[in-house]
């Protein structure tokens, strides 16, 4: 017995990767040419724990693992970039009434999506716990200002804000005063009224206006 295996036994003893060797990174794995993310870590995560302490076979390992993953963040990279250019045509093949349309849509970050529909359905939240209390009339002027808020950070001129944000709001009202009463009575809280209702589907519309409007 050499010193070696006297001070690190553990290493001395590690097992060697029987497939270190093997050129194919899914087979190097032992998995499926389908696998997930999720199986090719699981997998990668296994093996390395069963040959922990031998050096060329976590090597071996962990070049396999980190040679599918990139493959997968090619992949996920080429199939975003076909996507883009699939909608990309379908928006040129339509018709010029829907490109006039889509000039004025656009489609902000996801962080920026979220917080705006944070706010707003907060507001319908709100609206709905002080149903009991009175009107949504606050909560609506709130959501009013920042929508105007949003539109005038966005488009840099307060007069086309303030328009945009009481068209939306006019027309969500329209709309909400429309439809609301198709809904069955069954459908609705006893304690709903059409105006809770109607400002609900306003702040659906506010929050588009300001988060999607040019």
């Amino acid at each position: 017995m050499t010193a070696f295996d006297v001070f690190f036994p553990s290493l001395g003893n590690a097992p060697t990767f029987p497939r270190i060797r093997v050129w194919d990174p899914y087979k190097r794995l032992g998995i499926s040419p389908y696998a997930s993310e999720e199986e090719i870590w699981s997998a990668r995560n296994f093996l390395l724990e069963q040959y922990a302490g031998h050096e060329r076979s976590e090597e071996s390992i962990e070049a396999a693992f980190e040679k599918l993953l990139m493959a997968s963040f090619q992949h996920r990279k080429k199939t975003k970039i076909n996507l883009k250019s699939r909608l990309k045509n379908k928006v040129e093949e339509s018709p010029p009434w829907i490109k006039n349309l889509l000039n004025f849509v656009e489609l902000p970050p996801m962080e920026v999506i979220f917080r705006r529909l944070f706010l707003f359905a907060f507001m319908g939240g709100w609206s709905i716990m002080n149903s009991s209390e009175g009107g949504p009339a606050f909560q609506v002027a709130v959501s009013l200002a920042a929508c105007i808020y949003f539109l005038n950070e966005k488009t840099k001129s307060l007069g086309r804000a303030f328009v945009i944000g009481l068209g939306a709001l006019a027309t969500g009202w329209i709309c909400g005063s429309i439809f609301v009463p198709m809904i069955p009575t069954v459908l609705i809280h006893p304690t709903w009224t059409l105006e809770l209702l109607t400002s609900l589907v306003a702040y659906a519309f506010l929050f588009l206006a300001c988060t999607f409007l040019k």
